[in-house]
């Protein structure tokens, strides 16, 4: 069934316009997601008749086919872990900042990750050359001064304009497994505080944030003094809140920060309100008790629990082979589970060669 507010319209919002644009898709040839596709087409329906201005109908029309086209780039490397790494336009190539980019591009490449960055210049251009082409995308935005593409990905099928920044950060946000901050300017500390609110609240899954000084800087110590004096000391946050990222002057640190959250962790879902995180090894029993004493308040009910795939998951659940950890969790502080999954990678069970 279609889900229509109460003031739809007679016209479109009726469940024969809906009919209409499932067999619309049928003559097309697209049955995946079709009554969502359907949807899709009713909404844009609904909104041509609540002539909402040309001004607006052209801003959804661009939002919508720059979304469209970022999908089409990035679902072919689905199944690979990227992470988005930002930081100023404007450091040139001979700084301590670009080096400390470079070589990190180049470590996380080692480490079977493909960089997204915002394909300009400065710390975008060194993250670039670090991790090579092949792994390499771009995410750039149109503007009058400043941003130009790097030598690097210009061309490349790998490379995506936005008009912009909304679509273009849910681009950077939806397909990042992890994000890299070096110094930078507002751009830096928008990108910052967006992955650290979307993280906190739990309407982006837990990952690892990373602020990467090269060696003996102190530009983001003298960020996390702010946040410390003016938002924790103020209770704006919580202490636990501290541990979303990481500050670092050592990208070897950094990359290892990154490598160590998806050591045994996979990824999450909810599945009928219980949260299933996809683990490569299960806890010992022993351990799984800790965790049940060391975690019980983000328990809404219950106990954190072993299950199978089979047994919790949907019949197409990716790697089925493998365990699932269950809980009820209360969703109070996403901090509290990035915590938990950190535990979860640090297992003494786990084999050494765990990767």
């Amino acid at each position: 069934m279609n889900h229509l507010s109460n003031s739809a319209s007679p016209i479109t919002g009726t469940l024969e316009t809906l009919r209409q644009c499932r067999k619309l898709l049928e003559q097309v040839g697209i049955t995946e997601d079709s009554e969502l596709a359907a949807e899709l087409i009713q909404t844009v329906l609904r909104m041509a008749e609540d002539r909402p201005g040309r001004a607006e109908m052209k801003l959804i029309l661009r939002a919508i086919k720059e979304i469209r086209y970022g999908f089409k780039m990035f679902k072919p490397y689905r199944g690979c872990r990227k992470i988005s790494i930002f930081g100023s336009a404007r450091s040139v190539s001979s700084s301590p900042d670009y080096a400390a980019a470079r070589q990190f591009g180049q470590l996380i490449r080692a480490a079977g990750f493909m960089v997204i960055t915002g394909a300009g210049g400065g710390i975008m251009q060194a993250g670039h050359e670090g991790a090579g082409l092949n792994q390499s995308f771009g995410v750039a935005i149109k503007l009058p001064f400043e941003q130009k593409v790097n030598a690097v990905i210009s061309g490349d099928p790998k490379l995506a304009y936005f008009r912009y920044f909304f679509s273009r950060k849910l681009m950077f946000i939806k397909e990042s497994n992890a994000v890299a901050l070096f110094p930078g300017g507002f751009g830096t500390h928008d990108e910052a505080f967006e992955a650290l609110t979307l993280v906190q609240t739990g309407r982006a899954d837990p990952m690892p944030i990373v602020m990467i000084d090269h060696p003996g800087g102190t530009y983001w110590r003298r960020w996390e003094a702010f946040v410390r004096e003016a938002l924790l000391a103020e209770a704006m946050i919580s202490p636990v809140d501290t541990s979303l990222y990481l500050i670092t002057d050592d990208v070897n640190t950094a990359v290892s920060h990154i490598t160590t959250f998806y050591r045994n962790y996979i990824s999450l879902r909810f599945v009928d309100r219980r949260l299933v995180l996809r683990l490569r090894h299960p806890p010992a029993a022993d351990e799984l008790d800790r965790l049940n004493a060391d975690f019980h308040d983000i328990l809404a009910e219950d106990r954190i629990r072993l299950a199978s795939a089979a047994e919790i998951e949907p019949v197409d659940a990716p790697i089925p082979n493998l365990p699932r950890l269950v809980l009820h969790f209360n969703r109070n502080s996403p901090a509290r589970l990035r915590q938990l999954i950190d535990r979860l990678n640090i297992l003494g069970s786990l084999p050494p060669t765990s990767a």
